[in-house]
């Protein structure tokens, strides 16, 4: 029986490939609108076309398992102006990405706010979130945030009349 303090390894340490990591828990969302406002005329733009787009999430610590956002969402056309858009998904993720806004806000933290390198906030994103990040992944969203900012030593002063 273990006791209060005492070490418990991680089931997936070790593991060296994505796919031998635990299968993600499947949870649902809907974005699916009959009709919506055309963004370029304000005209009503009917559904043509249902799709779905799967979002890595924070996972859940209970289970050791990672979620995974299967959104479903409508594709509209407005007859006014002849534009395409997509039901608006950019509350849960940015476009095109693969990982919701909370995933990418906590790994920038990391490395921002905590000073961890990338690889080390990308096993810190696994093991205590269960979301697997690749690091070159987390560097991209740094340095898109403009929040990697070179740390100084306390005691480094700017020269003063050097010449």
């Amino acid at each position: 029986m273990l006791g209060p303090g005492e070490y418990v390894p991680d089931v997936t340490e070790g593991l060296s490939a994505a796919a031998d990591l635990p299968k993600p828990r499947l949870e649902r969302r809907s974005r699916n609108y009959p009709a919506r406002r055309c963004p370029r005329c304000g005209h009503r733009a009917g559904r043509y076309l249902v799709a779905t787009r799967t979002l890595h999430d924070l996972g859940d610590a209970r289970s050791g398992r990672p979620i995974d956002l299967v959104v479903s969402f409508s594709r509209h056309h407005c007859p006014h102006c002849d534009r395409y858009f997509a039901a608006d998904t950019s509350d849960l993720a940015e476009p095109k990405c693969h990982y919701t806004r909370r995933v990418q806000e906590l790994a920038v933290r990391l490395v921002a706010e905590d000073g961890l390198p990338y690889q080390a906030a990308s096993w810190h994103l696994w093991r205590d979130q269960r979301v697997f990040v690749p690091f070159a992944t987390i560097q991209n969203w740094v340095e898109a945030a403009g929040e990697k900012k070179e740390r100084l030593p306390p005691d480094h002063l700017p020269r003063q009349g050097a010449g």
